[in-house]
């Protein structure tokens, strides 16, 4: 009798795992631990969405590949149309060329997320017209190559098209491998922070590949500084930039991620310390608002 209880026993648990699965239990703890690692993957913000980070860099590509064709609308419609003469602005502050008189001296810039080369081509007429240098390069990279497809497209209308002081790289600002360090005097951002995945880890390159004495520079949307203001332009964000983007662009959506990107930046004072936690010295206040904080330009350099 205690070998038939026994063996009886030794059935329970093939028994159990049946009935189990009959019952529609996982015979296997994999299923569960597959749910525990998504639940606990590192999750972040795409607008006012929080998802996981490995899935912002394919939706943020996606926004952007949707207005590339587009951009200078987009940012028409982001900045009541005056980001030009914010860039003109940010430029002129960053004086490109200003000591290139020999080779040795010529500036080497790094334009991030600058794809349609908005940037990078004021940035070399400033060098160039202003203070006569002919020498100082800019690379343009960006994580997104339809963005690139447009800054080369527009690069044919310039003096610089073939002149070998432009160049085009799909690269990631969290990752620059194709960039040495120390290597940069000057490395810029315009309107592309706000979408890295990891801003922190972006400001640790940008500390890596400058050389010592270079320029962090951002020009990005910030924050209103008056209520009165800030209520305007919030309703004037929320309310009707989504729906000129439909109408416009045929694209609510990735409109309507663009601006909850806004909101969701780092206020001027929090990202001033981002800057200063990657290593960088803030000049001054830190930071410059431009139209009542719509948005704002940061400095950092490297020390020497």
């Amino acid at each position: 009798m205690s070998l038939r209880i026994a063996s009886r026993r030794l059935r329970l648990p093939s028994q159990c795992s049946r009935s189990f699965a009959r019952r529609g239990f996982p015979q296997s703890l994999k299923p569960l631990q597959e749910a525990s690692e998504k639940n606990n993957a590192k999750t972040t913000h795409f607008g006012f969405e929080t998802v996981p980070e490995a899935e912002k860099e394919a939706r943020v590509g996606k926004v952007f590949s949707s207005v590339a064709s587009s951009y200078d609308t987009m940012n028409d419609l982001m900045s009541l149309g005056i980001h030009r003469l914010w860039k003109d602005h940010f430029v002129r502050s960053l004086n490109p060329g200003s000591r290139a008189a020999s080779q040795d001296q010529a500036w080497s810039i790094l334009d991030i997320a600058g794809g349609t080369g908005d940037i990078a081509f004021r940035m070399l007429d400033h060098a160039t017209n202003v203070n006569g240098d002919n020498l100082t390069k800019v690379t343009i990279s960006d994580i997104n190559p339809d963005m690139l497809e447009e800054g080369k497209k527009r690069s044919l209308q310039t003096p610089y098209a073939n002149s070998g002081r432009i160049d085009f790289k799909v690269g990631n600002a969290e990752k620059l491998g194709f960039v040495a360090d120390n290597s940069i005097d000057l490395y810029t951002v315009a309107f592309g922070i706000r979408n890295f995945t990891d801003k922190d880890a972006a400001l640790r390159e940008a500390f890596r590949v400058l050389k010592p004495g270079g320029v962090f520079a951002c020009l990005e949307f910030s924050h209103v500084d008056s209520s009165l203001f800030n209520a305007f332009y919030k309703r004037w964000s929320f309310g009707a930039i989504p729906l000129i983007g439909q109408v416009v662009a045929g694209d609510r959506d990735s409109y309507q991620y663009l601006v909850e990107s806004i909101e969701r930046f780092p206020t001027q004072k929090e990202f001033k310390a981002m800057i200063q936690k990657a290593g960088f010295v803030t000049p001054g206040v830190g930071y410059e608002n431009l139209t009542g904080g719509i948005a704002a330009i940061h400095k950092g350099i490297k020390p020497v």
